[in-house]
């Protein structure tokens, strides 16, 4: 069941998914190429940019590709122009 939105007082939608939804519904619909009721994802390469250059301030979801650092190895690269993302937490 998709999660319901929010209407803000201006009348533009808000969207707050709680982490179950945002995991349950929306990224694993997005991973099995599945149609959302709501196109809020928007697919970024984030390793292209650096983080100055991404709206700050708000929380922003994004589906990003996972380039490989070599071909045939399986290390993440998370190279971006002016330096790279650091990896945190555990996978």
């Amino acid at each position: 069941m998709p999660p319901a939105s929010s209407k803000h007082e201006d009348n533009s939608k808000r969207f707050h998914p709680t982490d179950e939804e945002l995991v349950l519904y929306y990224l694993k619909r997005k991973m099995c190429g599945r149609s959302l009721k709501l196109d809020i994802i928007g697919e970024v390469d984030v390793y292209k940019w650096d983080l100055e250059e991404l709206p700050g301030y708000r929380q922003w979801f994004f589906f990003s590709p996972r380039d490989r650092k070599y071909p045939n190895g399986g290390r993440s690269s998370r190279a971006t122009m002016n330096g790279y993302w650091k990896a945190t937490g555990k996978p």
